[in-house]
Parts: C-alpha cells; structure tokens; sequence
C-alpha cells in the first residue's frame, strides 16, 4: 500500500494504455473459440456447432498451411540476421557525431520512413527496381539484360528485408541512441587514457553497455518472429506469387476472411499465437541464461 499511494500517479498514467490493450488486445482474443467451431456469422458463437480439434487436423494436413509456415520462418530468418544488426550499427554511428546539429538531421533523415504506409513504400520501391524502374532504364540505356527484382521470387525474400531496413531502421535507432546516452562517458576518457583505441573501446565498452538493450529486443523480435507485415505481404503476394510471399498472416486471410471460413483462419491465427508465445519464452529464458532480466526478472 505504501508503494501504492507512493506511485498512484504513475499508475493512472498507465490506465489509458491497458484500456486500449483490453480492448483491442485482449477481449478480441474471444474470439479464438471459433477456432473449435463451425462458425457462422448468422448463427454466431453461441449458436454454431462445435467441432473441436477438426479444423486444426484440416489445418496441420494442408501443404499449403506448411508452405505459409516455411516462407514465414526464413523470411523472419533472413531479416533476423540482415536487419537486426543494422539499428545497432547506425545508432552507435550516429553517437559518435560530435555535431548535435548534423546527428539530428542524419537522425530525421534515416527516421521519416517509418511513417510512410506500405503502399507508398512498395510503390517506390517499384518505381526504382521494378521493370519500367530506375535499374531496368540503365540497363536498358546500356544493352544489358534487364531485371525486374519485384517480381523474382527467387530475391523476395532479400527484397522484403530491404523494404523493412529502409522503412523501419530508423525507428530502432532511438532504442539504441538511449540506451548509448545512458553509459557513462568517464569509462571512454578512462580507457582512452589507458591507451585503448577505437575499437576497443567498442568492443569493451559500447557493446557491453548495449547488451541488456540488445537481448530485450532480440527477445522482443523472435517473439514476433511470426509476424512478418501483412500489408507488405498482402501488396506483394500477386507480383511475386503464392509460393514465394504466402505467410501465416495471408494465409489466415484469404483462407480465412476471403473464404468465409472464418473457423480455419482462426485456427491458423491461434496456432500462430501459441507458437509465438512459445517462442518468446523460449526467447525469455535463454536471456536469463546470459544473465539478462528479458522480458521480466525471474
């Protein structure tokens, strides 16, 4: 009670926020029973027959559902490893310009794509790559063979990757900006003072007091490894084909709403919660092995 009264404030700054994730979080989640039952819109829940784990065996038998989960894992995959490093690499960039001037307007600069929609990205991403674009006139002008690489399935994967660091590099630069100005600057002018260069002191220095930071986000990342934007998917999906941009998200979609079988895209909704979920403790514990706090503190 003592922390209570002492905290009360901080609380009620808090109440909007859980407000809106019991709304559009949590009581959404309700909705999951239909996974177990045949539903009908016209019937709704409490008069739909149920069915138990049949849409789940129907799911689990469908070659198509394990094409969805297998672009998916190597989509996450490929952006795990080509994305992940990249906020981390800019940020400690960014921190070593002196001039607050020019860090900032690097910053605003590397920044502003986050809140281009995915329409605006992809078109121009077409308009640059794609087989009237930027590449194929060069090529062109030059006798050279042309490429249209929105269309390759064989280079989607790297292409959505690409898409996602342009986009939404700059949003991970301020995680990692912070958590830089939080390290103390006597450690840099002790070490240097030692005689330890620039990459030492990276290396002893920089990354150490990034670490906790690094795994939180990693945690946070294989979490939502599942998720890959499914309006980025959903844009591309016909240019590329099924085979190649078909992932968990879509596949509920247009198996699911596009279908009206609202039953089977919430079975596959809710496999790919529960797999998220497992992967995120997963995740979480192997933080705590390190010695990192995670998600929470055990």
């Amino acid at each position: 009670m003592k922390k209570a009264r002492r905290d009360w404030p901080l609380v009620l700054m808090t109440l909007p926020a859980v407000g809106l994730l019991l709304v559009f979080a949590y009581t959404p989640m309700l909705g999951t029973v239909m996974a177990f039952q045949q539903y009908s819109v016209y019937t709704g829940f409490m008069h739909s027959p149920w069915v138990a784990t049949a849409n789940f065996e129907v799911l689990l038998g469908d070659p198509l559902f394990w094409s969805a989960v297998r672009n998916t894992l190597v989509i996450s995959a490929v952006q795990l490893v080509l994305y992940f490093p990249i906020p981390i690499a800019l940020a400690i960039l960014l921190h070593s310009i002196l001039n607050p001037s020019i860090r900032a307007f690097i910053q605003s600069v590397v920044y502003l794509p986050h809140f281009f929609s995915w329409v605006l990205v992809v078109t121009i991403f077409q308009q640059m790559l794609g087989g009237a674009g930027v590449l194929n006139a060069f090529l062109r002008r030059h006798d050279l063979r042309t490429w249209d690489v929105m269309t390759d399935p064989d280079t989607f994967k790297l292409l959505v990757t690409a898409q996602a660091v342009w986009k939404e590099a700059g949003w991970g630069i301020i995680v990692f900006l912070a958590a830089l100005a939080a390290i103390d600057p006597q450690l840099y002018e002790a070490a240097a003072a030692d005689g330890a260069g620039r990459w030492r002191r990276l290396w002893h220095i920089t990354l150490p007091g990034l670490r906790s930071v690094i795994v939180l986000m990693l945690v946070l990342r294989l979490g939502n490894a599942l998720t890959v934007g499914f309006e980025q998917m959903l844009i591309q999906r016909d240019m590329v084909g099924r085979d190649a941009a078909e992932v968990l998200d879509t596949f509920a979609y247009y198996y699911g709403v596009v279908n009206n079988n609202f039953s089977y895209g919430a079975a596959a909704g809710l496999f790919k919660g529960v797999l998220s979920l497992m992967l995120i403790l997963a995740a979480n514990r192997l933080a705590h092995a390190f010695g990192e706090d995670g998600l929470y503190r055990r």
